[in-house]
């Protein structure tokens, strides 16, 4: 007898968004922000709900339950994901792929894949088909609006719990940041690694000066010394840059096109992707695919939770980002929120899905 799936038409689609102040100013090397909005999609099909999510605003949800309510709810099988990816997109033409809409299918799509597994009764790592058991995380915040004190204490804090890498800010008063990076040397030790991200705020030959010096703290990441529209700019610092520093960028791309160009251009050593923004995981294993035929190896941007089942069965993953905001608010909204265990996160493999659920009582006060 042939196998019957299980009942899976999307009977019902809710979008939320929850707005939660930082636990302090944050600020990068180009712009500052005291809160952060997370638009949270679920999906019901059978008994089940899919639950996704991005980081994004108001606009970003208003889209979404657009979606759900015009080529979503009601006309698609659960289990037929790329066919409700593929609506979403379509619907979405002139609007514009990138920013909002995205965002938007990111979330949706999201929902999708964890809706799917928990119908399978399965691990979303099992679904995709896993590859390692864990992935690297680095700890990422360092804000250029955090005190020297503050700056310590959180990087040096990760490299405590066991964490191989720290990332820091840089870019928004250059003529502190020389002095700031030798603070988190200090701070975290000679043997754990120490990236550094200025979002696009230096020059090209700017941000040549500042990798020779990093180079004398054994910094072994710069993400995004200059713009990441401006390829020429990354691929000349790329190869100019000391040998032993990648060069990163990519948490802007929202479509396979963009992460296309990017790898064409030979811009980066290190390709990075976020699945809350380039259209979820769907959007997320295209690019992926593109880095395996570029032969350069990708990072998850940001959202570890959601990142730690996709990364685990991509063969060219190299980390994740635990990025301080994201974490933070992931382990307050989230049951099954992941903890990194010696600097790797584990997928959860006794919850179906990406083992995680609301916390409805925790989250309402954030209500948006």
């Amino acid at each position: 007898m042939p196998h019957k799936p299980p009942e899976a038409l999307i009977r019902h689609g809710r979008v939320r968004a929850y707005t939660i102040p930082t636990d302090a100013p944050e600020a990068d090397g180009t712009i500052a922000w005291n809160q952060t909005t997370i638009v949270i999609v679920e999906l019901d099909a059978g008994t089940h709900t899919g639950l996704g999510y991005t980081y994004a605003d108001l606009a970003t949800a208003k889209l979404a339950q657009h979606l759900l309510d015009t080529v979503v709810v009601g006309k698609h099988d659960a289990l037929d994901n790329s066919a409700v990816w593929h609506a979403c997109v379509q619907r979405i033409r002139n609007l514009g792929r990138p920013g909002i809409a995205s965002m938007a299918i990111s979330a949706i799509d999201n929902a999708g894949w964890d809706l799917k597994a928990k119908l399978l009764g399965l691990p979303l790592v099992k679904l995709l088909g896993q590859l390692r058991d864990a992935v690297e995380v680095y700890g990422s915040g360092g804000f250029t609006s955090y005190s020297l004190k503050q700056l310590a204490q959180q990087l040096g804090g990760w490299a405590e719990q066991g964490m191989h890498a720290v990332k820091m800010k840089i870019g928004a008063d250059p003529d502190r940041d020389l002095h700031r990076v030798r603070v988190a040397r200090e701070a975290i030790g000679p043997d754990v690694q120490l990236f550094v991200d200025a979002n696009g705020a230096y020059s090209v030959k700017q941000a040549l000066l500042f990798a020779d010096a990093f180079a004398n703290y054994n910094v072994r990441w710069f993400e995004e010394p200059v713009s990441s529209d401006d390829l020429l700019g990354l691929r000349f610092i790329r190869e100019h840059a000391p040998p032993l520093m990648d060069i990163a960028a990519g948490e802007y791309g929202y479509d396979q096109y963009y992460f296309a160009r990017m790898l064409d251009a030979q811009a980066v050593d290190v390709q990075q992707a976020d699945a809350t923004r380039c259209a979820g995981i769907t959007g997320f294993i295209a690019a992926e695919a593109l880095c395996a035929a570029h032969n350069t190896p990708i990072s998850a941007h940001c959202a570890p939770t959601l990142h730690a089942h996709p990364c685990c069965a991509l063969a060219r993953v190299r980390n994740v980002e635990y990025f301080h905001d994201h974490q933070r608010i992931e382990q307050m909204f989230f049951d099954g929120f992941s903890v990194p265990r010696d600097g790797k996160l584990y997928p959860d493999l006794s919850r179906p899905g990406m083992g995680i659920e609301l916390k409805m009582q925790d989250a309402k006060r954030y209500a948006a």
